[in-house]
């Protein structure tokens, strides 16, 4: 029981990344919109990462007036 589980696992984490069956589609103009799509909700990804750690601001240390904010 405890094989068939973890072969169970296995196939399904080999699935979701698409080693078993293939995360994109075959036809080349789908596939590019869907990588595309991919690249955008990693790059919002990245900005929502650094606006939950507050590193999306400018620094105030500076020695120039920094707004830092919406005007």
């Amino acid at each position: 029981m405890r094989r068939w589980l973890c072969a169970a696992l296995l196939l399904g984490s080999l699935a979701s990344t698409g080693c078993i069956l293939p995360m994109y589609s075959a036809n080349p103009s789908r596939r590019a919109e869907q990588l595309v799509n991919t690249s955008e909700d990693l790059r919002l990804m990245l900005q929502e990462w650094e606006r939950f750690w507050q590193i999306d601001q400018p620094s105030h240390m500076t020695p120039y007036r920094v707004h830092g904010g919406v005007i």
